[in-house]
Protein backbone atom coordinates (compact mmCIF):
# COMPACT_ATOMS: atom_id res chain seq x y z
CA UNK A 1 0.00 0.00 0.00
CA UNK A 2 1.14 3.18 -0.97
CA UNK A 3 0.20 6.66 0.90
CA UNK A 4 -0.03 10.55 -0.56
CA UNK A 5 -1.23 13.75 0.28
CA UNK A 6 -3.84 15.23 -2.08
CA UNK A 7 -2.69 18.28 -4.21
CA UNK A 8 -4.23 20.55 -6.32
CA UNK A 9 -7.82 20.02 -7.73
CA UNK A 10 -8.35 20.88 -11.13
CA UNK A 11 -11.56 21.40 -12.89
CA UNK A 12 -11.90 21.29 -16.71
CA UNK A 13 -14.82 21.07 -19.45
CA UNK A 14 -14.48 18.23 -21.96
CA UNK A 15 -15.68 19.40 -25.37
CA UNK A 16 -18.15 18.28 -27.98
CA UNK A 17 -16.07 15.58 -30.40
CA UNK A 18 -13.25 15.00 -27.92
CA UNK A 19 -11.97 11.45 -27.40
CA UNK A 20 -12.64 11.04 -23.68
CA UNK A 21 -9.99 8.69 -22.89
CA UNK A 22 -7.00 11.37 -24.63
CA UNK A 23 -9.13 14.54 -23.50
CA UNK A 24 -8.72 12.98 -19.71
CA UNK A 25 -4.68 12.18 -20.34
CA UNK A 26 -4.25 15.72 -22.20
CA UNK A 27 -5.64 17.59 -19.51
CA UNK A 28 -3.28 15.64 -16.59
CA UNK A 29 -0.33 16.28 -18.62
CA UNK A 30 -1.22 19.92 -18.80
CA UNK A 31 -1.92 19.84 -15.52
CA UNK A 32 0.94 18.50 -15.20
CA UNK A 33 -0.22 15.55 -12.91
CA UNK A 34 1.93 12.23 -12.85
CA UNK A 35 0.11 10.79 -10.24
CA UNK A 36 -3.86 10.76 -9.15
CA UNK A 37 -7.36 10.15 -9.56
CA UNK A 38 -10.38 11.79 -11.06
CA UNK A 39 -14.19 11.76 -11.57
CA UNK A 40 -16.01 12.67 -14.85
CA UNK A 41 -19.79 13.46 -15.38
CA UNK A 42 -21.03 14.05 -18.72
CA UNK A 43 -22.57 12.80 -21.77
CA UNK A 44 -21.54 10.40 -25.13
CA UNK A 45 -22.47 9.94 -28.45
CA UNK A 46 -20.46 6.97 -28.20
CA UNK A 47 -19.05 4.59 -25.84
CA UNK A 48 -16.18 2.04 -26.60
CA UNK A 49 -15.37 0.12 -23.30
CA UNK A 50 -13.54 -2.99 -22.54
CA UNK A 51 -14.31 -6.54 -20.84
CA UNK A 52 -10.79 -7.85 -19.75
CA UNK A 53 -11.00 -11.69 -20.90
CA UNK A 54 -7.99 -14.18 -21.29
CA UNK A 55 -5.16 -11.82 -21.12
CA UNK A 56 -6.60 -9.07 -23.83
CA UNK A 57 -9.83 -6.68 -23.61
CA UNK A 58 -12.56 -7.37 -25.89
CA UNK A 59 -14.26 -4.00 -27.05
CA UNK A 60 -18.01 -3.37 -27.48
CA UNK A 61 -19.00 0.32 -29.33
CA UNK A 62 -22.36 1.70 -28.51
CA UNK A 63 -23.60 4.41 -30.52
CA UNK A 64 -25.63 6.80 -28.33
CA UNK A 65 -26.35 9.18 -27.13
CA UNK A 66 -25.62 8.36 -23.37
CA UNK A 67 -25.39 10.10 -20.24
CA UNK A 68 -22.04 9.03 -18.06
CA UNK A 69 -23.70 7.82 -15.36
CA UNK A 70 -19.88 6.92 -13.53
CA UNK A 71 -16.35 7.92 -14.72
CA UNK A 72 -13.52 7.43 -12.32
CA UNK A 73 -9.98 6.35 -12.93
CA UNK A 74 -6.69 6.98 -11.59
CA UNK A 75 -3.37 8.67 -13.48
CA UNK A 76 0.14 7.02 -13.21
CA UNK A 77 3.40 6.75 -15.25
CA UNK A 78 4.87 3.42 -17.27
CA UNK A 79 8.33 2.62 -17.41
CA UNK A 80 8.83 5.01 -20.18
CA UNK A 81 7.32 7.90 -18.14
CA UNK A 82 4.55 7.65 -20.35
CA UNK A 83 1.38 8.85 -18.68
CA UNK A 84 -1.31 6.22 -18.36
CA UNK A 85 -5.21 6.54 -17.49
CA UNK A 86 -7.03 3.62 -16.30
CA UNK A 87 -10.47 4.07 -16.09
CA UNK A 88 -14.02 2.44 -16.15
CA UNK A 89 -17.19 3.81 -17.29
CA UNK A 90 -20.90 3.20 -16.86
CA UNK A 91 -23.39 5.04 -19.70
CA UNK A 92 -26.95 5.20 -19.55
CA UNK A 93 -29.36 5.36 -22.84
CA UNK A 94 -32.87 6.86 -22.80
CA UNK A 95 -34.52 3.89 -21.55
CA UNK A 96 -31.92 3.95 -19.04
CA UNK A 97 -30.31 0.75 -19.56
CA UNK A 98 -27.13 0.79 -18.29
CA UNK A 99 -23.37 -0.37 -19.55
CA UNK A 100 -20.22 -0.34 -18.55
CA UNK A 101 -16.86 -1.76 -18.47
CA UNK A 102 -12.76 -0.47 -18.94
CA UNK A 103 -13.07 2.95 -20.78
CA UNK A 104 -11.02 2.41 -24.37
CA UNK A 105 -10.06 5.03 -27.31
CA UNK A 106 -12.73 6.08 -29.20
CA UNK A 107 -15.91 7.37 -26.97
CA UNK A 108 -16.68 10.79 -28.48
CA UNK A 109 -17.97 13.85 -25.90
CA UNK A 110 -21.49 15.20 -26.31
CA UNK A 111 -22.37 17.91 -25.76
CA UNK A 112 -19.51 17.96 -22.89
CA UNK A 113 -18.05 16.57 -20.02
CA UNK A 114 -16.67 18.05 -16.73
CA UNK A 115 -13.78 16.68 -15.10
CA UNK A 116 -12.54 16.68 -11.42
CA UNK A 117 -8.86 15.68 -11.27
CA UNK A 118 -7.20 15.14 -8.19
CA UNK A 119 -3.29 15.72 -7.59
CA UNK A 120 -1.32 13.27 -5.68
CA UNK A 121 1.61 14.35 -3.54
CA UNK A 122 4.46 12.57 -2.41
CA UNK A 123 4.56 9.54 -4.42
CA UNK A 124 5.82 7.89 -7.18
CA UNK A 125 2.77 6.24 -8.55
CA UNK A 126 4.15 3.77 -11.54
CA UNK A 127 2.63 0.88 -13.78
CA UNK A 128 4.92 -1.80 -14.88
CA UNK A 129 3.84 -5.05 -17.32
CA UNK A 130 2.65 -7.52 -15.74
CA UNK A 131 4.13 -11.45 -17.69
CA UNK A 132 0.94 -13.17 -15.87
CA UNK A 133 -1.87 -11.10 -16.41
CA UNK A 134 -0.27 -9.04 -19.68
CA UNK A 135 -1.53 -5.84 -17.99
CA UNK A 136 0.22 -2.50 -16.84
CA UNK A 137 -0.08 -2.60 -12.86
CA UNK A 138 0.42 -0.41 -10.41
CA UNK A 139 3.89 -0.87 -8.31
CA UNK A 140 2.41 -0.68 -4.97
CA UNK A 141 5.60 -1.89 -2.64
Amino acid sequence: MLKARIGAIYFSRLLENEDLLEAIKNRAEECKVSAGAFILIGALKKAVMGLYKAGEYKCIELDGPFEIGSCMGNIAVDEKGEVIIHAHLVVSNDKGEAFGGHLMKGSKVEPMAELMLFEAIGIDLRRSFDEKTKLKLLKLG
